[in-house]
């Protein structure tokens, strides 16, 4: 890449993409600067084009959605593996997330959003601490993302109303960057760790914002425990504390049954499928993504955090979503690769309100290009492809707004990323176990 390419980078103006497939088919993408594509079709004039990309054959592709990651994490990849959830949540990642600096926060956001970037993805849902120092990273990087704190209150009254303070105090500032990637959410961790006022308060403040409410729930079992505290199941001690509405987004739900699914289609929840984690982590069951298909639940994708993936991979991410289903069920027809690439881009792009996850005239200039590689070829059916064959490290281009961030896989100071962030994630590693 010379130099005048590297100019091509964090600009938003106007771009023709050429020499590209798209659903299959010979296309062109003009990007008219505002952040929106202007047109789409087989053969566009150049109009006043400023950068001009040559696909060389590459599927295009809407930017993927990530519906489920905790960014920073990213600095504990590989730290502890093999362990049943609550063994290594209690003894490996809590006590060390206890040493966790702005700078720790900061600079694992910075290697999850390149990782991001670099396997094409262009929003993330996050859910976390310290999201403003996220949120400086989301900014330099370029992506898009829904931020939320993460409420643990574990039913202590003192620790709620300082939990509230917080929350309010990281929307209100991210609010205050007018940055339209950057959206505000609000996150009660789960069931099992925020009290009842809690979540009520979470559920209001949601509401009042008209910002998002994110939410682990039923990634393992938690109806036992939840019937004998509360007499009624999670979903429905959801819904008793206001929780569940189409603001809603529910992370995990393997566990759902029949009724709970059909109160999550009446509130109008989303509903994340993370199968990776999920079976990395062992939880028993698989999301009952046909009885949520059925009941018209809006069905994202996400990737949890790289702890516990260990990467944030959506193309990866795809194909495990497809196959479990459909081995989990024993229906080969079970999520087709078409309906895993809605998964993972449009349906979460609407759970987040904003208008991307499709290639069209009008929508957001969220595009990555898959490069004709060995697993792209030959190309008989490129969403197969996609979900089947490939992984994110095939994406050569990754747009968001209209601004490229990674062309022929070169990404603007990666190789000093990687270096400061391992610096940071051994450093972190050797404070919490001093």
């Amino acid at each position: 890449m010379t130099q005048t390419d590297t100019e091509i980078f964090g600009t938003k103006t106007q771009i023709l993409i050429r020499n590209i497939r798209l659903d299959g088919k010979p296309a062109e993408i003009y990007l008219d600067g505002t952040g929106n594509i202007a047109s789409v079709g087989e053969k566009i004039k150049d109009h006043d084009a400023e950068f001009i990309i040559d696909g060389n054959g590459a599927t295009a592709l809407p930017g993927m959605v990530n519906m489920h990651a905790h960014s920073p994490m990213s600095l504990l990849r590989g730290y502890s593996d093999d362990m049943p959830l609550f063994e290594w949540l209690s003894t490996k990642i809590w006590p060390t997330e206890a040493h966790l600096t702005e700078s720790d926060v900061y600079w694992g956001a910075k290697l999850a959003c390149l990782e991001m970037i670099r396997t094409g993805t262009t929003t993330f849902n996050d859910m976390y601490f310290m999201m403003n120092n996220v949120a400086d990273a989301v900014d330099e990087a370029g992506i898009r993302a829904c931020l939320s704190y993460c409420m643990i209150d574990g039913g202590d009254h003192e620790k709620f109303e300082k939990e509230c303070s917080v929350m309010e105090k990281t929307v209100a500032t991210l609010k205050a960057r007018a940055n339209p990637r950057i959206i505000p959410g609000v996150s009660p961790h789960a069931v099992y760790t925020v009290s009842e006022e809690g979540l009520r308060w979470c559920a209001e403040f949601s509401e009042r914002e008209n910002i998002p409410l994110h939410i682990h729930v039923d990634e393992t079992d938690e109806n036992p425990d939840c019937i004998k505290a509360h007499g009624m199941r999670v979903a429905q001690w959801l819904d008793h504390c206001g929780v569940l509405s189409n603001r809603c987004i529910a992370a995990h739900c393997c566990w759902l049954n029949a009724d709970d699914i059909a109160l999550f289609a009446d509130r109008g929840v989303t509903v994340v499928h993370n199968p990776v984690s999920n079976m990395k982590l062992s939880i028993g069951r698989a999301l009952p993504y046909p009885e949520l298909k059925a009941a018209g639940v809006n069905v994202a994708l996400g990737t949890d955090g790289a702890s516990s993936n260990n990467d944030l991979d959506m193309f990866g991410e795809m194909k495990t979503a497809a196959i479990l289903q459909k081995f989990s069920w024993n229906d080969p027809t079970i999520m087709p690769a078409g309906e895993a690439l809605t998964i993972a881009s449009r349906n979460g792009a609407k759970a987040l309100g904003i208008n991307a996850g499709v290639i069209a005239p009008g929508f957001l200039a969220d595009i990555i290009l898959v490069g004709k590689t060995v697993t792209t070829t030959p190309a008989f059916n490129t969403s197969s492809n996609a979900v089947y064959a490939t992984s994110g490290l095939a994406v050569d281009t990754t747009i968001c707004d209209g601004v490229v961030l990674m062309h022929e896989g070169v990404i603007p100071e990666a190789d000093e990323i990687l270096r400061r962030s391992e610096e940071v994630a051994f450093d972190l590693v050797r404070r919490a176990t001093a």
